[in-house]
């Protein structure tokens, strides 16, 4: 790679681009120059739904031929096992991962049956859970595609990730932020991802990790591959350091909010992995992977 620009593989969509702009932003304030290479994966020509893998085919297949050197992903569309010869080399600093309301200024303001669009069983599951009397309605589409909708009042109120409204300046959208809601693993934070022999590639990557990232990162992704989640069950998990000591929320729960599980501890941020599966271990003595095996399709 030397004596050349480090090539990141990023995916086309408007999202996709600008959180690789601040990758591209934070290795360049690092003395490292980079180029951007657009990579179209299985979701993006329209693959069938199936594991998250369909959103990460295409960049793996161009890290596997050297056809990049970092690729860089929503960490939420990550899945647990990697292409063979590839490794998650950093994670950036993170966005706020939480879930904001959009078209009202709070949940408890929404009025009875009010329409709220989320493609997020996660979020649906939550959100019934809080406000059983809700229509929870589908709304697909990227960001400004869905922002469009709500205006003209398909839904009354949307939810979305914050960090990606703030990516793409869309945060004045946001009129509350749901903290009650328990983000999907992952949220808000990048991975960026390579070959493990790039040693190259992977000094850059550590060159702008944020370790508080890293390890919210290794702690949600622990505790979702502990109770065997996939992208189709309702499962959120998420972590906050304060400190020497790293909290660990989960939650679990059926789509139509009848049944859940959530949980909380905190312990040292040391072992983020163990962590994790601590609390998928302790939500699993409650029901949670049987409420996941009901909520599979």
């Amino acid at each position: 790679m030397s004596g050349r620009p480090l090539r990141l593989g990023t995916r086309g969509s408007a999202l996709a681009l600008a959180q690789t702009r601040v990758v591209a932003g934070a290795l360049t304030a690092a003395g490292v120059e980079t180029e951007v290479v657009e990579v179209a994966t299985g979701g993006d020509r329209g693959a069938a739904a199936g594991d998250k893998s369909r959103w990460v085919d295409g960049l793996e297949a161009a890290l596997t031929a050297g056809d990049a050197d970092l690729a860089v992903h929503s960490a939420k569309d990550v899945p647990g096992v990697l292409g063979d010869g590839l490794a998650i080399l950093g994670v950036p600093e993170r966005e706020d991962p939480s879930d904001a309301l959009c078209g009202a200024e709070s949940l408890d303001g929404l009025p009875p049956g009010a329409r709220v669009g989320t493609t997020s069983l996660r979020r649906r599951a939550q959100l019934l859970t809080l406000r059983d009397d809700l229509q929870v309605v589908d709304l697909r589409g990227n960001v400004d595609t869905r922002l469009r909708k709500l205006a003209a009042g398909e839904v009354d109120a949307a939810v979305l990730a914050l960090a990606g409204l703030r990516r793409l300046d869309r945060a004045g959208a946001a009129g509350a932020v749901l903290s009650e809601l328990v983000p999907a693993a992952g949220q808000g934070a990048l991975i960026l991802e390579g070959r493990t022999d790039d040693v190259e590639a992977r000094r850059a990557a550590e060159a702008i990790t944020d370790s508080v990232a890293l390890a919210q990162v290794r702690a949600e992704r622990a505790l979702v591959a502990e109770l065997g989640a996939t992208c189709h069950t309702p499962v959120g998990a998420s972590a906050e350091q304060k400190e020497d000591r790293l909290e660990v929320r989960g939650f679990a729960g059926l789509p139509d909010g009848s049944r859940w599980v959530r949980d909380r501890l905190a312990g040292p941020a040391g072992d983020p992995e163990a962590l994790g599966r601590v609390v998928a271990a302790r939500m699993a003595k409650v029901g949670a992977v049987e409420i996941l095996h009901e909520a599979a399709p």
